[in-house]
């Protein structure tokens, strides 16, 4: 893929993504109804949800390049890993900031060291240690195994999430979408939820393939000053 073909691929996804965004704000404020028990409050829910499920395709996207970067060594799969590992970042902190405001209201509190927030908080932090990895080593194809191999452990966090409501005592509601008998939502509060996910997707593909080329770039130059350094040395000697 070329990389102007990444940079138009980008700027469709970020227009389509913008412009779904507006659609399901108008939707959560003006269309869909308000929720009986929690209130106007609720509506943090199509902000949330959304988020915390693209956070969660996005560090599956970090494990798969991973694991496949580990077994055949290909450069652009550890570029696509990172790339996704800063949009699953992206994500995820809006998880923990519209969480918390959530919370303050529904639960009276900021925070509470509840099973599925302390695990979504442990994936942020995973996430973060990937990069800290990454220039943790002198040897640059030392540091990306390594942060592959996080990559990869991390993502096994996300199932551990979504049954930490199942199986442990928590404040944090069951799931009312992702249900063996199926949604419980109100069909216009799901229809804005899955508008919502599409916006969020979008926007995340949009960053993806933002930084994507990016990085192409950064490899291409890191590559020309390399050849042009070995070069003079060559005529030097």
């Amino acid at each position: 893929m070329s990389l102007a073909t990444i940079r138009w691929g980008a700027l469709v996804l970020a227009l389509l993504g913008v412009g779904l965004t507006l659609l399901f704000h108008w939707q959560v404020f003006f269309w869909v109804p308000t929720e009986a028990s929690m209130g106007v409050v609720q509506r943090i829910f199509y902000i949330h949800v959304p988020a915390a499920w693209v956070g969660f395709l996005a560090f599956g996207i970090v494990a798969l390049c991973s694991a496949i970067y580990l077994w055949i060594g290909e450069e652009r799969l550890d570029q696509a890993a990172r790339s996704a590992a800063e949009g699953g970042l992206v994500f995820t902190t809006i998880v923990l900031t519209s969480g918390p405001l959530w919370g303050r209201i529904a639960w009276g509190t900021w925070w509470t060291w509840e099973p599925r927030l302390t695990l979504t908080l442990l994936l942020w932090f995973i996430y973060v240690g990937y990069f800290m990895v990454r220039n943790a080593t002198e040897n640059p194809e030392r540091g990306k195994r390594f942060a592959a191999v996080v990559g990869i452990v991390g993502a096994l966090n996300i199932p551990l999430i979504h049954v930490s409501v199942l199986w442990f005592r928590s404040l944090h509601p069951q799931p009312v979408v992702a249900r063996v008998d199926g949604p419980t939502l109100h069909p216009d509060m799901l229809t804005v939820l899955l508008t919502a996910l599409a916006a969020w997707i979008l926007l995340f593909f949009a960053l993806f393939l933002l930084r994507y080329g990016t990085a192409r770039l950064e490899d291409r130059v890191e590559f020309l000053e390399h050849s042009g350094t070995v070069r003079e040395g060559a005529v030097r000697s």
